[in-house]
């Protein structure tokens, strides 16, 4: 247990709406961070890739290490990646060791406790893979499932292998079980039991917005073919027939940008500007951009605003670039609308009026 000081640095500067920013440094020092969640409007958690799971406790101003009982590998992109509490539950996303250097992009569930959280397992991809690439691994509940994005482990078309959890979205129940109106029971047999969608590379974003219930996400491209857009039920978004836009690293093409028979993405950046964690903005803090994206980026180090309207991308607004370094993950405080955000830095930031 350790005691911190919060407000150790402060930027100010003005954006386009005509008001002060501020953002506000609370926490540093912390070991390649990857998640936060809100437990309530004082209590956060918060992974560490290396395997170590956090409770800060921001009036106390107190943080302390949770133990667990997860068999996490860090391994290249690959660790404890996202938290997501929900009454009581602790749901978390991790490269689970398989056998030997394999790992799996896996699910565990756990009640909360502030000194020791034994974990169950609810979902791992198969099969594991002896990759360090794409484990995408956002948690996001909504009605009583949960959904997860499964990264295609650099394995390129295992994307359009549906016998196959890599390069998938995932539904399942919040228990662990398969909801029997997946598209496997409906239109889509020979699909796996737990797949939503197919064909997304690496989504570290994915976001619930409560203006119309669905949910978002945002996928890292290649060299090129970032993209914002939304999961949808038994579609495909084509990797790695289509390319959206960018290239292999080694410059060779990979395909059309986009073709019919393929979701479209709402919004594609070409270069990529490595898109990560985002979050559709609700609260009185920023009022003025309320069903909005909000999308962070590990390559220009940006916080950009999307605005958008029944999946057509209407304008793109950049917050602030290179003030915190590479974001990791955002927040938004469901009483005061203020923005937490995890750097690479190993800060918390708070951003307010």
């Amino acid at each position: 247990m350790k005691k911190i000081i919060l407000i150790t640095y402060l930027f100010l500067f003005s954006n386009l709406y005509g008001f002060e920013l501020k953002l506000e440094k609370i926490v540093e020092d912390i070991d390649r961070p990857w998640s936060l969640s809100f437990i309530n409007e004082t209590s956060i958690l918060y992974t560490e890739k290396k395997g170590k799971l956090f409770h800060l406790n921001l009036k106390k101003q107190i943080i302390s290490e949770i133990k667990h009982n997860l068999s996490v590998l860090e391994d290249g992109q690959g660790g404890l990646l996202d938290v997501l509490y929900d009454n009581e539950n602790v749901y978390v996303s991790y490269s689970e060791q398989r056998e030997g250097r394999k790992t799996s992009t896996s699910v565990a569930k756990g009640k909360f406790d502030k000194n020791t959280i034994k974990f169950k397992n609810i979902f791992r991809a198969e099969p594991p893979i002896d990759s360090g690439y794409h484990f995408g691994s956002r948690l996001v509940k909504k009605d009583k499932h949960l959904f997860i994005s499964a990264g295609e482990r650099g394995k390129g078309m295992i994307a359009q292998d549906v016998t196959k959890h890599p390069g998938s979205i995932i539904r399942i129940n919040l228990d662990g079980s398969i909801p029997k109106d997946n598209p496997k029971f409906k239109n889509k047999k020979n699909w796996l039991p737990e797949i939503f969608q197919i064909g997304v590379r690496n989504p570290q974003g994915m976001s619930l917005s409560p203006f119309d219930n669905k949910i978002y996400m945002t996928n890292h491209g290649a060299k090129g073919g970032d993209w914002f857009g939304s999961v949808n039920y038994a579609e495909n978004y084509g990797w790695k027939i289509l390319g959206w836009g960018g290239t292999n690293y080694t410059g060779t093409k990979i395909g059309p940008k986009w073709k019919p028979g393929f979701t479209k993405a709402i919004k594609y950046w070409v270069p990529s500007i490595a898109v990560s964690a985002m979050a559709i903005y609700q609260g009185e803090e920023f009022k003025e951009w309320n069903g909005d994206a909000l999308i962070t980026s590990l390559k220009d180090q940006s916080l950009r605003k999307i605005k958008f309207k029944d999946n057509k991308f209407i304008s793109e607004q950049i917050i602030f670039k290179g003030n915190i370094g590479r974001i990791r993950d955002i927040k938004i405080h469901k009483d005061t609308g203020e923005l937490y955000m995890l750097s690479d830095y190993g800060e918390l930031w708070k951003m307010y009026k």
